[in-house]
């Protein structure tokens, strides 16, 4: 169960870098992201307020699950400022490979934190992952998105990094919270810290926070939404493996390539699709290694 609310989560993920993409093209990102943390709190909020009627204590924690929930949030929007940047700038058939490298560092993660074990199936394919994540550096070269000359890509970097840590701090929230307080709770205190960085932005930096409208900003939050509970779900569940979950969430990149392909007519689409198709097999083998 907890590998197909992983695959659930993967989808939705797809959906929503498209809409994010979307949004941020030629937009002002704090703004879009301001309003990102807004709706997802408001679809949240019926769970705020019934456990605000009921016992009035948040995930039975008091200040110090404030605490733990706080922490969250800032992980997560550190993630999301730098991914927003590097998204509007990349390709998306460039920006999506460079997110599925979170696996990596979560599996380091996992196994020196949380102690998990691989069998070979998934040991094959958590290094075509790795296969994947170099090759897909090499094309970015070829567009013009070196490491060595692109800031964006190390925002991209960036915001995988601070994702994967993301990754495992929820495996250890988790296992002292029910997940919809846990993203309930954090996506209240988004709001409020995003609100204060875009007050910030908008005192210190007046004339650079143009925005126009875009209605693709809503579904941002409605499929996030949705793929978080997926996900927090999943590892909630006895037995899951984050180190898979994470990779099985990576899967994404398919749908936010086809969308790349179709859509925006990116370049180098042949030789990309053999990197995708790596991908793909390694999820295979991650799937199948967790039956």
């Amino acid at each position: 169960m907890w590998i197909l609310l992983a695959v659930v989560s993967a989808l939705c993920l797809g959906a929503y870098d498209i809409f994010k993409k979307i949004s941020v093209d030629g937009n002002n990102v704090p703004v879009v992201l301001f309003f990102n943390t807004l709706f997802s709190a408001l679809l949240m909020s019926p769970v705020l307020f019934m456990g605000i009627a009921g016992d009035g204590v948040i995930l039975g924690g008091g200040v110090t699950g404030h605490i733990h929930i706080l922490i969250k949030s800032f992980i997560v929007l550190s993630s999301w400022l730098l991914g927003y940047f590097g998204l509007k700038h990349l390709p998306l058939t460039i920006a999506g490979p460079i997110n599925a490298a979170r696996p990596v560092i979560v599996l380091v993660g996992a196994l020196l934190i949380f102690g998990e074990h691989l069998n070979w199936l998934q040991w094959v394919g958590i290094l075509l992952g790795f296969w994947s994540l170099f090759f897909i550096s090499r094309l970015g070269g070829k567009e013009g998105f070196s490491f060595k000359h692109s800031k964006w890509l190390w925002f991209s970097i960036g915001a995988t990094f601070m994702g994967a840590v993301s990754a495992l701090y929820d495996k250890w929230l988790l296992k002292l919270y029910e997940p919809l307080e846990v993203q309930a709770w954090y996506s209240f205190y988004q709001l409020i810290i995003m609100g204060v960085t875009l007050w910030l932005v908008v005192r210190f930096t007046p004339g650079k926070t143009r925005f126009h409208w875009s209605w693709a900003i809503p579904f941002i939050s409605v499929f996030l939404t949705i793929a978080d509970l997926a996900y927090f779900y999943s590892l909630s569940i006895e037995g899951s493996m984050i180190a898979v979950v994470s990779m099985i969430r990576r899967g994404s990149v398919i749908v936010s390539f086809v969308y790349g392909v179709v859509a925006l007519h990116e370049k180098n689409i042949r030789l990309k699709l053999i990197d995708l198709s790596v991908l793909l097999v390694g999820l295979l083998f991650l799937v199948l290694g967790s039956r």
